[in-house]
């Protein structure tokens, strides 16, 4: 296009913008009235320019992301159903849910496994099984979302122990593909800043690649959580690609992006007034999809207190179904490229993660750390300053901590138990509590209902 229409402009200098501000501010200091700090000391300015951009090459996925459907396996027939019903109405992607082997020959019939991603994931360890269905199968776009130290984060255990866990992995790292997730959705829904999520996941999978060797790594892939704060959710998908080939430049690893599995966060969904969940998820699929994720998989608006039901995953699939076709954002992962606000984001959190994942391998490794509680003293004390940002209406739930309606009742709705359950089991190290902010005030208003 002709620059014609904008040779009669001069250009300005940020130092010229910089300086025409200070003095429309009229004696007020620019760094304090204008800058502004999150809780994590990333430092967002009223204006950028080109000046702000890094030029930090980013592996984005090469085509669109994919529109995953999860499915509990409760009985494999009316799991493989469900499946073949997502996949007729828009899905191309399918997340499994297990607590136990099931007969996946029932659960695959019709399915053509070869032609879509199909994610597993287990809460249980069975090495023979999972090579049996990874064979049964035979499709390298099976991905088994499998993390023996993402469940001693969250469970406090090891499946059997120690030992006996890295031996099983050990086994399905030989035999299959894809087989090793780091779960980073758990430390975002226990209530990590986006500083701590990115560098404990790296510390995570670093710990994969020290035990099992850098040959594994691209076995390996991740499972992140989105929140609301829609630009810095993109910069956090796109920072933690950059600091994963970072990482495995030292391990002398080159042309291997990282896999990205991507859901929004459960963590700041609400019980009353939970249509305003559609709203959350909806902003919250669009960081997913601009950040560069390679399959996402939305959530419903009831999840939190209905059992999984036709209409609310219809809503879920339905609203990435409108994002891919009808906003123009089928593929949509460059979009943010030459964004000078989300570069600048992007590289803060990437420096500021790089630096703390520094300080977990020389203090011992993120399983040392994990083992000795200080992650979860670090998470903890972070999710206890959102909450009382929240309490203090900082953080604003609409419909729940703003604006209430006092005539939305739940306490007959409730097929599902909304709040963080007490474990009453021995644990070798304190777990991570996947917890949502607004739950302290949902029992109070509960509990006014029985009144």
């Amino acid at each position: 296009m002709s620059k014609f229409l904008f040779d009669e402009f001069n250009g300005t200098s940020p130092a010229a913008w910089k300086q025409k501000i200070q003095a429309d501010l009229k004696g007020e200091e620019y760094n304090d009235t204008l800058l502004w700090k999150t809780n994590e000391n990333i430092v967002v300015k009223p204006f950028y320019t080109s000046e702000d951009r890094n030029h930090e090459e980013i592996n984005l996925p090469e085509k669109g992301f994919n529109i995953c459907q999860t499915i509990f396996i409760d009985d494999e027939k009316i799991a493989n159903f469900l499946a073949l019903d997502s996949l007729k109405r828009g899905a191309n992607s399918i997340q499994f849910k297990a607590t136990s082997t099931f007969d996946y020959k029932i659960l695959l019939q019709n399915i053509e496994a070869k032609s879509i991603n199909i994610y597993f994931n287990f809460t249980f360890l069975n090495d023979e099984f999972q090579i049996k269905l990874s064979d049964f199968i035979n499709s390298k776009e099976v991905y088994f979302q499998t993390d023996i130290i993402g469940n001693l984060a969250e469970t406090g255990n090891w499946f059997v122990s120690l030992k006996e866990d890295h031996s099983k992995l050990a086994t399905i790292i030989k035999h299959t593909d894809n087989c090793i997730s780091v779960s980073s959705d758990l430390y975002q829904n226990a209530g990590a800043n986006s500083t701590q999520q990115l560098a404990y996941t790296l510390a995570h999978a670093n710990e994969y690649l020290n035990h099992f060797g850098s040959e594994m790594a691209t076995k390996i892939h991740f499972t992140f959580s989105v929140g609301s704060n829609y630009f810095f959710e993109i910069a956090k998908l796109r920072a933690f690609r950059i600091l994963w080939a970072t990482l495995l430049t030292e391990y002398n690893v080159k042309n291997v992006e990282a896999h990205l599995f991507v859901q929004p966060s459960l963590r700041n969904k609400t019980l009353y007034d939970y249509n305003v969940n559609m709203l959350r998820t909806t902003t919250e699929c669009m960081s997913a999809i601009l950040g560069g994720a390679n399959t996402i998989s939305n959530v419903s608006y009831d999840t939190i207190y209905h059992k999984s039901n036709e209409f609310g995953e219809r809503i879920a699939r339905n609203q990435l179904l409108v994002l891919q076709q009808e906003s123009y954002l089928k593929e949509a992962q460059n979009f943010a490229d030459g964004s000078y606000y989300i570069e600048s984001l992007t590289h803060q959190l990437a420096e500021k993660a790089l630096t703390l994942f520094k300080q977990i391998e020389k203090a011992g490794g993120f399983l040392n750390q994990l083992k000795e509680g200080i992650i979860n003293k670090k998470v903890k004390e972070n999710s206890n300053k959102e909450i009382a940002l929240f309490n203090d209406k900082k953080i604003v739930l609409l419909g729940t901590n703003y604006q209430q309606n006092i005539e939305d009742i739940m306490i007959n709705s409730l097929e599902l138990y909304p709040f963080v359950k007490q474990r009453n089991i021995k644990t070798l190290i304190h777990p991570l509590n996947r917890n949502r902010i607004s739950e302290a005030l949902e029992k109070q208003r509960l509990e006014l209902e029985k009144d």
